[in-house]
């Protein structure tokens, strides 16, 4: 369990990040971004990006009180919290993951991370890119229910997930307002027998991929028993989120 507070601001890409950058820095302990949020404010400390990412996308520098965090450090994050399969393919669960791990928050607080595109305008901050959800993956089918595993693995390490975007969201994290931040305590009242009966489920299933590579597992894949295991996650979430 968590005793001492922290809170964690995790910055995506959406069009809404830009909201941040009037934020003062107090209100945050530490402030992770993910690929190009790097650019959205300068006093990031930790900037966590996948293998394919562009090199030329990288900032030119890095001061000594920020770090990279690359796949080598968040694969065998999120490999300790389940996997790719059961966790989720996008950077935004990837970096929670990690942050848990890591940085041991009590509040994990995003923004930008909404991942609901519009067919027409800006997609991202920086204009329009390609956006990973979209894609026909076994791990992005119900992005709802991966959010719902991962503020449930975080209210089981005494940590709350919040989302600080009011616009429409794929997230099912309360929303809450990042001034507000230092007064959120994660509820304890999760049924922990459900909990971990789901968790031994996955392990049961055993789809793990230590490389983080798991497209190149993907036809051993059920997709049946994975949108199983999300809908015990999403009633599980309903259920604490009630409490």
């Amino acid at each position: 369990m968590i005793d001492e507070q922290k809170v964690v601001l995790i910055l995506g890409s959406g069009p809404n990040v830009t909201e941040s950058q009037s934020w003062p820095a107090e209100w945050f302990d530490h402030i992770v971004v993910m690929n190009n949020a790097w650019r959205v404010r300068p006093d990031w400390n930790a900037l966590v990006y996948p293998e394919d990412f562009p090199a030329d996308r990288m900032p030119d520098s890095v001061a000594a009180d920020q770090r990279l965090v690359g796949a080598n450090a968040f694969v065998p994050a999120q490999n300790g919290f389940g996997g790719f399969v059961y966790a989720g393919g996008t950077m935004a669960f990837t970096t929670g993951y990690w942050a848990l791990s890591a940085l041991r928050p009590t509040v994990l607080a995003f923004m930008g991370c909404d991942m609901v595109y519009p067919k027409s305008g800006d997609t991202h901050f920086y204009g329009t890119g390609t956006a990973d959800p979209l894609r026909d993956d076994i791990t992005l089918r119900d992005l709802g229910a991966k959010s719902a595993r991962l503020a449930l693995v975080a209210a089981e390490q005494g940590c709350c997930c919040v989302n600080l975007s009011q616009d429409p969201s794929a997230l099912l994290f309360p929303r809450a307002k990042p001034d507000r931040l230092r007064n959120r305590r994660a509820n304890l009242d999760l049924d922990r027998a459900r909990y971990a009966a789901l968790r031994e489920k996955e392990d049961a299933l055993g789809y793990h991929t230590p490389t983080g590579r798991y497209w190149e597992d993907v036809r051993d894949v059920d997709p049946n028993a994975v949108a199983a295991l999300d809908q015990g996650w999403r009633d599980l979430f309903v259920r604490y989120a009630k409490s």
